[in-house]
């Protein structure tokens, strides 16, 4: 376990012993895509394997200062995509430039789309990105019983009212609860059912995606909910470190006493 403790003097002259500070074991991987070598860069804060935080876009900043000061306490994996703080990827191949969007490489569907939306799009170009897109989801440990997608938003460009009825993604939305006193693009999103109700519990924006109707766009969210893995988006606006923070340390409570049950469960059924 990697971790650090810290300690101050008292006012008699002893130490208090404060709790300890997980210093993350780090580790980088260059991936060849074209003529890029991109950097997937993996963060192990302690022993904890089960809460996997993954940032696509490396514009969305916020997301992992929040996680990481949070990781920091409580253990954890962040994966990240080191892009220059860019969000599309670029990469040329046989001489001809192609950009896409690393949330909608998770299907073939996807990666044609976003090929398309960023200028052009090729046979060879779609092959190189899901070898890409499958080599990110082998960082992700079968241990993993959350994703926790890290992104950032502007003002309303996506919020909890893309979901409302009458909004564009309406559809991709099994239940949606719109909190009155929190603001509209602060999220969470997820594929589960008992996620959904429990962070909206803490008043949280949240919204539950239909896992058979929403849109198969190639986002993470998507592919794991075909694959019925356990995944949640936390997303705030660019800037709002504190209030990611506050989102992701009850997202963390949630599961922590998830755990505690089913031991508690285990213990009593032996």
């Amino acid at each position: 376990m990697f971790s650090q403790i810290s300690a101050q003097p008292s006012d008699n002259g002893s130490n208090l012993i404060s709790k300890a500070v997980f210093i993350p074991a780090e580790k980088t991987i260059y991936y060849q895509i074209g003529d890029r070598k991109i950097p997937l860069q993996i963060l192990q804060y302690g022993d904890v394997k089960n809460v996997v935080c993954i940032n696509l876009h490396d514009n969305e900043g916020t997301s992992v200062q929040a996680a990481k000061s949070i990781l920091e306490d409580n253990g954890g994996t962040l994966i990240k995509i080191d892009n220059k703080g860019q969000r599309v990827i670029r990469f040329r191949l046989r001489g001809i430039t192609y950009n896409f969007d690393p949330n909608r490489i998770f299907s073939r569907t996807g990666i044609e789309q976003t090929l398309r939306d960023n200028g052009r799009s090729s046979k060879e170009a779609i092959a190189e990105i899901e070898k890409f897109a499958q080599r990110i989801l082998q960082l992700i440990p079968e241990s993993a019983s959350c994703i926790v997608a890290l992104h950032n938003n502007t003002e309303e460009a996506y919020s909890v009212k893309s979901y409302l009825p009458g909004s564009d993604r309406q559809f991709d939305a099994k239940a949606v609860y719109a909190d009155s006193l929190q603001d509209v693009d602060d999220i969470a999103f997820t594929t589960d059912s008992l996620l959904y109700q429990k962070m909206a519990d803490y008043g949280y924006n949240s919204i539950w995606q239909d896992n058979e109707k929403a849109k198969k766009d190639g986002s993470l969210s998507i592919y794991c909910g075909e694959k019925n893995r356990r995944y949640i988006n936390i997303e705030t606006q660019h800037g709002k470190v504190a209030q990611y923070a506050e989102m992701f340390h009850h997202l963390l409570l949630i599961l922590a006493s998830e755990n505690s049950e089913a031991a508690e469960i285990s213990t009593n059924s032996q």
